[in-house]
Order: structure tokens, then C-alpha cells, then sequence
């Protein structure tokens, strides 16, 4: 099966608040394999409106974007990424290459693929 036919769903399994890392773990299903992942809480402040960075609300923040979390987790997958780990760059430079596809009247451009692999795999620190 090629990498861009990956089935990838979120598990029902509660996200893990990491205060070190400054992350949510959770638990995505790869064509039938669990691998963990993980989402910055700076992408859930900014992308999926987590009032604080307090783990419950985090965790409400992550319920609520669930189906773009999991788009995001296939898409990186699609690309090649082995490892997923979200960061509010990656929401921001896909909503910017997405916008600029709507005002050019194209449904999907190749290039949101393009750029959205380009910002998953810059240096992360590129893209917090």
C-alpha cells in the first residue's frame, strides 16, 4: 500500500499532557498500528483556541479540533514524515496556502502539498 493510502485515525485514548515538552501525546491509527504523536500547545493556543495552557484546557481545545488533527496527522504521514509532531506553523502556513488557493478559485492546488511538506519538515524550530 503507498504511504499517501495510509488509513490514519485519531484512537479514542485521552491525550497525555507532556509539561516538559510543551505537548500533547496522543495515540493516532496508522492502517491498523498505534503511533504516538504529538501537538504543540502553542498549535493548540493558536489554531484551536485553548484558553491557557492548562491541561484541561488543552484538552478541550484538542476534542474540538480533532478532525484538523487528524488531516494534519495523515497529511504529514502522506508526505513521507515518519515521525508526527504539530506545531502552530504548520497550521499557520496551511491556512495561508490554503486561503491563497480560495481567492485563486482553485479547489486544491499541488502547491498546498508542496508547502505544507516544506513547513513539516523545516527545522522545527522554523515553524513554532
Amino acid at each position: 500500500m503507498a504511504s499517501s493510502e495510509r488509513r490514519v485515525t485519531l484512537t479514542d485514548a485521552p491525550p497525555e499532557f507532556d509539561g516538559a515538552a510543551l505537548q500533547l501525546r496522543f495515540v493516532i491509527d496508522v492502517d491498523g498500528k498505534p503511533q504516538t504523536a504529538a501537538i504543540s500547545v502553542e498549535a493548540l493556543e493558536d489554531h484551536f483556541g485553548a484558553r491557557s495552557a492548562l491541561e484541561a484546557d488543552l484538552r478541550d481545545a484538542f476534542e474540538r479540533g480533532r478532525v484538523r488533527i487528524q488531516a494534519a496527522c495523515a497529511e504529514l504521514l502522506a508526505n513521507g514524515e515518519g515521525v508526527v509532531e504539530l506545531h502552530s506553523g504548520y497550521f499557520r502556513v496551511r491556512e495561508t496556502v490554503v486561503g491563497e488557493a480560495a481567492r485563486a478559485g482553485l479547489e486544491r492546488a499541488p502547491v498546498v502539498s508542496d508547502a505544507l511538506h516544506r513547513a513539516a519538515t523545516a527545522g522545527v524550530a522554523a515553524w513554532r
